[in-house]
């Protein structure tokens, strides 16, 4: 399994370079993520628990972060396991360079996953994986660059000022008024993740796979492709995916 991508992060190179190697910003951007732990300095295992119908399913896996080239770019080297439905390998390049968006400073993420797989998991269509795989990313990289502006400087400063008239004007219902619309779009960002719909059920089916882990291997590669860096868990995921 071979998947590229391209994501633009609006905050600087060296902002993104941190949140990428953050145990805390990969947990929360990865769906399903239940813990990332660092176990060494270029290493890292996670724990992931998904949903795929009334079927829940846990995983781990570990990842070690190589040829690091701070904040320029690195690879992800992996290795996840499936119980019956199989084993998967692989890794990822990641690149980050500078840009700008909309005057303000801003980074283009690009990488390179290659993963090979084994066992029944190997015998689901490409075209299956991949395009689970690409939801996955996408839901990662929706949540990391959220998460990424915020800690950019020029923010830094701006989230406290948005917040301190709120906290003062309790009494004023103009300015409560004024904080509601922050909660709706919190709201629609869960109900879209709870939306998700799984089109694998079938395939599954036909081909005697359980579906705890088939939905392991899928989710670990999505996870894995996009971020590579958050890598190590979505590597190990890819393993069960494929």
């Amino acid at each position: 399994m071979d998947m590229t991508g391209k994501q633009i992060i609006p905050a600087p190179r060296q902002t993104v370079w941190e949140a990428l190697n953050d145990p805390d910003v990969l947990k929360e951007c990865i769906p399903g993520c239940e813990e990332i732990e660092k176990t060494g300095e270029h290493g890292f295992t996670a724990k992931v628990s998904a949903k795929v119908g009334p079927v829940k399913a846990k995983f781990a896996g570990a990842v070690e972060l190589q040829d690091l080239n701070p904040p320029v770019s690195y690879t992800i080297v992996g290795e996840g396991k499936g119980g019956a439905a199989g084993f998967a390998k692989g890794g990822a390049k990641v690149n980050l360079e500078e840009t700008t968006e909309d005057g303000a400073p801003a980074t283009i993420l690009t990488y390179e996953v290659n993963a090979s797989v084994g066992g029944k998991l190997a015998a689901i269509g490409s075209r299956l994986i991949d395009s689970t795989a690409k939801k996955y990313a996408n839901d990662f990289f929706e949540k990391f660059k959220e998460i990424a502006s915020e800690r950019a400087p020029g923010d830094a400063a701006a989230v406290p000022a948005a917040e301190t008239p709120a906290s003062d004007a309790k009494p004023a219902g103009a300015q409560t008024a004024a904080a509601a619309p922050k909660s709706a779009p919190a709201k629609k960002e869960d109900h879209a993740v709870t939306e998700t719909a799984d089109p694998r059920s079938e395939e599954m089916k036909r081909l005697g796979i359980p579906a705890e882990n088939v939905y392991d291997g899928l989710h670990w590669a999505a996870a894995l492709s996009w971020v590579a860096l958050a890598a190590a868990t979505v590597l190990l995921v890819v393993t069960a995916n494929a």
